[in-house]
């Protein structure tokens, strides 16, 4: 799964590395930074989408069919609560479910990031409670994390965004299998990384069905990524977790991979 990320390319950046500028003239200063950006809080985040690969578009987290309007998300997701705040889709049933209510051979994105973080359960007991502790994924060589997401337009005109996800395995995925620990194992799930060399392939239109389910299917090798734990005050309710610290490394005696 992946419910929290981190962004802190400043928008000049981001033209610089994709090759594409903001959607909105006013918008060429607008720096959407997040030291932890909380899905939850369904926050706006740059997106590159598939209809204009040559432009950062403001889309909000947590996608809605294109019949509602993103100014309403509060209520939709009060109304859905099965929908999970639309902050991931299975990339498994793309072309199933998803296809029924988006479009997702015309509406892809690539939604650029430094990181993400997942939880980790220790299985330890603290205060007869499970000892559960995040970690931080980044790339190795700090280069950008290219999430594989679809996107709608919704009535107001707005866009929303979702992060697609596949089944981690033991033998392919054994770093997040091993940290994303969740039972039963079959719900064990990572996001969709694309590789560098497949994030133009991923938002060219003349892709089948098949060419872009390939596309997930060979996403980023997980040897190029790092994940360690950090400070549980990313789980907090008492402490905003949005500092630059929050990804420094703490080293828990229940961690034991």
């Amino acid at each position: 799964m992946c419910y929290s990320t981190r962004q802190t390319k400043k928008t000049s950046e981001l033209k610089k590395i994709f090759d594409a500028v903001p959607l909105e003239e006013n918008q060429e200063e607008l720096d959407l930074i997040y030291f932890h950006a909380n899905g939850w809080s369904h926050p706006i985040m740059w997106m590159i989408p598939q209809e204009d690969p040559n432009k950062l578009v403001a889309a909000q987290w947590g996608i809605m069919p294109a019949s509602e309007k993103q100014q309403d998300f509060q209520e939709y997701f009060k109304k859905y609560p099965k929908a999970f705040g639309g902050l991931n889709a299975q990339s498994e049933k793309l072309f199933g479910y998803y296809a029924q209510r988006y479009q997702p051979m015309h509406k892809r994105c690539v939604v650029p990031i430094d990181g993400f973080f997942e939880p980790h359960n220790t299985h330890v007991k603290v205060k007869g409670r499970d000892f559960k502790v995040p970690f931080y994924f980044h790339r190795k060589d700090n280069d950008p994390i290219c999430l594989a997401g679809i996107y709608s337009t919704n009535a107001d005109g707005r866009n929303t965004f979702t992060v697609l996800t596949r089944q981690a395995m033991p033998e392919e995925d054994s770093l997040f299998y091993k940290i994303h620990n969740k039972e039963p194992k079959t719900e064990r799930r990572r996001p969709v990384i694309l590789k560098d060399e497949d994030v133009d392939s991923w938002l060219y239109q003349g892709n089948t069905s098949a060419d872009v389910l390939q596309i997930i299917h060979d996403d980023l090798w997980e040897g190029e990524l790092e994940g360690y734990p950090i400070s549980r005050d990313l789980y907090s309710r008492s402490v905003d977790s949005n500092f630059p610290e929050i990804i420094e490394r703490v080293e828990y005696k229940q961690v034991s991979l």
